[in-house]
């Protein structure tokens, strides 16, 4: 029987793609703008990093996350708005920790790192579950700020969705959730292809959905070639997906997707090909735990 699988677009992410692609969006107006595009083409839910627009470096102020989610919302009422926590834990490989403590990194607190979840309330907002060699650069996230960042989200009301990029993530959120310390049903997404974390192939995507826990809804998106495929394998798993500039630049091999809309509707595509059906933003609401707008 044919299901409703849930589109999530990752909008812009952090990384170094500004410069990479004529199309990545900076400024909040563009940001939003891509969004909406995103909603339009078929995504119920929009993953949201904001940049300085003036460098196009990932930033975590305030005021731009709440220009853009100001400026979505007022257009689209429905869309279900994800926020990230992710950045504030990156140091970078030119960071010399031995000797020039800070040189490179941008860790913050937790309160930081969740100071626009608190302020906006979105619908849902990203919480990174370990550390990780993020490619060449440090990712980290201990156990004590994963737990801060969850109870600041919750006591907003906001849907934590727990991003794992190996094994051990997922049996951290376990302990997490055994503990009572992240609230159950929980939301995963499984974070595949990134170096070093792991791998975006059949094999272990289905060993992560494996070792979720039995009441967990699941997504999972892969990197850069990967992203059409996993959009595939995850369906077919039982999963929902994610796709959008943050996580893949090309449409086709050599050839750069020309907006996020683009790549949502290139997912669409694949999930109808597969005999499913994309969600709406209604029925992803009641997929992933949401109950109304906020």
């Amino acid at each position: 029987m044919s299901r409703s699988v849930v589109i999530t677009c990752a909008v812009t992410g952090g990384g170094d793609t500004v410069g990479k692609h004529p199309a990545i969006p900076i400024t909040p107006e563009q940001i939003a703008q891509s969004a909406l595009e995103a909603s339009g083409a078929g995504a119920a839910v929009v993953h949201i990093h904001v940049r300085d627009p003036k460098t196009g470096q990932p930033s975590l102020d305030p005021s731009l996350y709440r220009e853009v989610v100001e400026r979505v919302r007022n257009r689209d009422s429905d869309v279900i708005i994800n926020l990230t926590t992710g950045e504030g834990g990156l140091v970078r490989a030119s960071a010399r920790i031995h000797g020039a403590a800070g040189l490179g990194t941008t860790v913050m607190s937790p309160a930081t790192r969740a100071a626009h979840v608190r302020d906006l309330c979105p619908d849902m907002c990203s919480l990174d579950m370990g550390s990780l060699n993020f490619g060449d650069d440090l990712f980290i996230n201990t156990s004590d700020d994963i737990v801060e960042i969850a109870r600041l989200a919750a006591e907003v009301d906001t849907r934590i969705e727990l991003e794992v990029f190996d094994t051990g993530h997922i049996q951290l959120a376990r302990y997490l959730l055994r503990k009572k310390l992240i609230a159950s049903p929980p939301l995963f997404q499984l974070c595949l292809g990134v170096p070093w974390g792991a791998p975006a192939d059949v094999e272990t995507a289905l060993l992560m959905r494996n070792s979720l826990p039995t009441d967990a809804t699941w997504a999972a998106f892969g990197i850069g070639p990967a992203q059409f495929p996993m959009v595939a394998i995850a369906s077919v798993l039982g999963g929902h997906t994610r796709v959008g500039l943050e996580d893949n630049l090309y449409l086709e091999r050599g050839v750069f997707a020309p907006s996020n809309a683009s790549l949502v509707e290139r997912a669409v595509n694949i999930i109808e090909s597969l005999g499913d059906r994309v969600a709406t933003k209604e029925q992803a609401r009641t997929i992933l735990g949401i109950t109304e707008s906020t």
